[in-house]
This record gives C-alpha cells, structure tokens and sequence, in this order.
C-alpha cells in the first residue's frame, strides 16, 4: 500500500476577520470549488458559500474572466488554468532549501519510512517537504504545506516546543487544540507539560495522536538552533517496535551532514 495524503481542510484562525466582503466570497468559492471532487454548479456554490444565488452569478463571471475558474460541458465551474500560477507559486516558495530536502532523502535511506521536513511558516509549524518511503506497507502522509494541528503531530510539538514563547503563544491561541483521535492532547496544561518533556529528552512522539494507526517521530536540527525538524511517519504497529533504532538513525543522518560545534 503506497502513501496517501491526510486531506484535512485548514481551519481559519480565529481571529482572521475579512474586511473586503466581495474578496473575501471570491475566496471561499476558489476554495469551495478546489475542494470539490469534480467542480459544482452555480447552485452547489452558493449553497455552500451561503450567498445568494445573483451574487454567486455576479463573482464567478469574474473569477472566469480572470481565468481562475472555468465551465465545463456539464456548467460546473472547475479551477482555470491560471490557478496553476498559483500552485506553481506556492510550491516554489514553500520549497525546502536542498539541503532540507538532501536531508529528508538520507532520512528515507536511513529508515525506510516516510520522511518529512519541517519548519516555521506563515506562523505556523509547517510541512516543508515529503518524501514517501521505501517499505511495501506505508503510512499516510501528511501534506506539504500542512500547517494545521500542530499540537498532534510530533514534528508540529517538536517546533512549538523550540518556538520563541511569543510565537508559540500566538499560534495556540488562533488554532484550536482539536481533538482528531482518542490519543490527541486537547488540554492546554497537558500539551505545555508535552512541550516541556519534548525539550528535555531532545525528541517529540506522536502515538496516533494525529491519525488512528499512524505513529510518528521528529527530532530538532542542531538541538533546536535551527528552527526546523525531521521526522518520520510509520504503521503504528511497526513504529512501535523500531522508533528507537529510527531515532538513532535520524540523529546520525543529522550529526553528519551538520558541521561540529
């Protein structure tokens, strides 16, 4: 079984307030329509935008026009061709430096295992780079570009741990601890004292705290100087028998291609 991506749609910071209402609809109709498995009709979109169905009308002339949206034969509106600017875009600036991306790569070799980059983004922990592994039976991959549930990813505490305080605070306080599992910390006292267990042993652990059978592990880049992470991701049931031999390979991975201090 190859690698699936987690599809989790990213929630809205709580304190994300639009302030141009007619931008702010052409927004949620691209997302709206990106979302969808195979386009929506000018009903569907404005069923889920919740706007009526003229201004719905009004927006994706617009957004046609502009080329971001197109019809199809069926006249469900699909993504244009110029969002491809966009993605082209957002992977390119989101886009680990090579030596990241080297790193993840040595990772997979050292482990096996799905193995990932990461790093402060936009304000948030975020998935940089992914690279899927080698073993017949793989775990489900979280996203590049992931920023969301920081809280129940390892790679997610690891960087909030190391995180200047002001940072970490802001970020917990626009991103609900939500629950995703019976395993996931949805207390703040609980998930300070995870913080400060990840500090002190130098690793962060999440046992299907993200994902039912999917367990992952990620360590600091030079002790936390560097504000990134590497992690793995793996079958729990694998995870669970080899997470310290993945550590120490991962400590290797790291001790040689940083230089000594």
């Amino acid at each position: 079984m190859s690698a699936a991506p987690i599809d989790r749609s990213a929630s809205e910071p709580q304190d994300a307030r639009p302030r141009v209402q007619s931008a702010a609809r052409a927004v949620a109709i691209l997302l709206a329509v990106a979302r969808s498995d195979a386009g929506l009709t000018p009903r569907e979109i404005s069923e889920r935008v919740a706007i009526s169905r003229q201004t719905a009308y009004h927006l994706l002339h617009t957004l046609t026009g502009c080329g971001v949206l197109a019809r199809d034969d069926g006249n469900r509106y699909v993504l244009g061709l110029h969002v491809g600017t966009l993605a082209e875009g957002f992977r390119r600036q989101l886009a680990p430096t090579e030596r990241l991306g080297a790193l993840v790569r040595k990772v997979v070799i050292a482990t096996g295992e799905t193995a990932y980059a990461a790093g402060w983004w936009a304000g948030a922990p975020t998935t940089l780079h992914v690279a899927h592994g080698r073993s017949t039976v793989q775990a489900a991959a979280v996203p590049q570009g992931y920023g969301d549930d920081a809280h129940a990813r390892a790679s997610g505490k690891l960087l909030l741990a190391h995180a200047d305080p002001a940072l970490r605070a802001e970020y917990l306080q626009s991103h609900a601890l939500r629950r995703l599992t019976p395993w996931t910390i949805v207390g703040p006292r609980q998930l300070d004292a995870e913080l400060e267990r990840i500090r002190a042993q130098g690793y962060a652990v999440d046992r299907q705290e993200f994902a039912e059978g999917l367990s992952c592990l990620a360590i600091p880049l030079d002790d936390g100087r560097l504000p990134f992470a590497l992690g793995i991701s793996a079958p729990t049931e694998r995870f669970d028998r080899a997470w310290g031999d993945y550590l120490d390979s991962m400590r290797q991975v790291t001790a040689e291609a940083l230089p000594q201090r």
